[in-house]
């Protein structure tokens, strides 16, 4: 029986990319291996990394662990969010390649359109971010990258990829869940054929106590991971949960069911959610 694991997007380069990913933010790299391979041998097709994360030679050690067939497969990382000139872009292409084992990617996002210390501050590196796409669209001239795209990019951001760049993004990778959603992005991404990708879809964990959610979430008989992760695909973009253990990684997949209109409604009006706790610490949920 297909599930959502076998279904996918089309890109506008014409490639498909699977609806639900893998996420390994956070997942330590002697510890990535053993989670990939779990997550491949649930059925999991996309697996999204980063150079930041430093997990990628954990994250190739558990795809080569696998067996999966690598053409089976679809495979993400990101350039460093500091890295903004041509050459230093061009040089971590081929490191991260050398770290995951792989003779290429099928995505390749600029994590961040500005360095995380200053995330969000109004430098927008316009010409740095020019420099690292220009070594993205020859990395996938030559084979290395599949397709290419951004992550964290505001709308002005875009513009500034759309107008100079000679390939369009594919993806804008985005925080984007419950109590979270950044409409605007949202909208733009889609007027422009650019498929938006959902990070951190159940907000690093931390609205499992949430009434509203809980209530919901019983009435359709799934957990509030499950809701969320629904959520977002509702919304026609790509979540990318995180886990670890196989009961987590199984369970984040089980979101085959629909949720009423009346119910999105109520999903889209929740009220802004700034509750992340320790998570705090990281540019992306400190509110810049």
């Amino acid at each position: 029986m297909m599930t959502i694991l076998d279904e996918d997007y089309r890109l506008n380069d014409g490639l498909t990319i699977p609806k639900l990913g893998f996420g390994t933010w956070l997942i330590d790299d002697d510890k990535a291996a053993a989670a990939v391979k779990t997550a491949i041998g649930s059925g999991y097709r996309y697996i999204d990394t980063a150079q930041a994360y430093e997990n990628e030679r954990g994250v190739g050690e558990g795809i080569r662990d696998s067996g999966a067939r690598r053409e089976d497969l679809f495979v993400c990382t990101k350039i460093q969010a500091e890295y903004k000139d041509y050459q230093t872009a061009k040089d971590s292409i081929d490191t991260s390649l050398e770290a995951l084992g792989l003779d290429y990617v099928d995505l390749l996002l600029i994590h961040a359109p500005e360095p995380w210390a200053h995330f969000h501050e109004g430098d927008h590196c316009f010409a740095g971010n020019l420099e690292v796409w220009r070594a993205m669209e020859e990395a996938q001239k030559a084979g290395k990258v599949r397709s290419i795209g951004v992550s964290n990019f505001e709308n002005v951001d875009l513009d500034n990829i759309l107008e100079h760049g000679e390939v369009k993004p594919v993806v804008n990778q985005l925080l984007t869940h419950v109590g979270n959603t950044r409409f605007d992005l949202l909208d733009y991404a889609k007027e422009h054929g650019i498929l938006v990708e959902a990070y951190s879809p159940i907000a690093h964990g931390k609205m499992g106590e949430d009434e509203t959610l809980n209530a919901m979430a019983r009435r359709y008989g799934v957990s509030v991971p499950q809701l969320m992760i629904r959520y977002c695909l509702e919304l026609g973009t790509v979540p990318l949960p995180k886990a670890s253990s196989k009961a987590h990684i199984d369970a984040n997949a089980q979101v085959d069911f629909a949720i009423s209109e009346e119910d999105m409604a109520t999903l889209l009006a929740m009220p802004h959610f700034d509750g992340y706790g320790d998570a705090k610490q990281f540019q992306v949920f400190s509110g810049k």
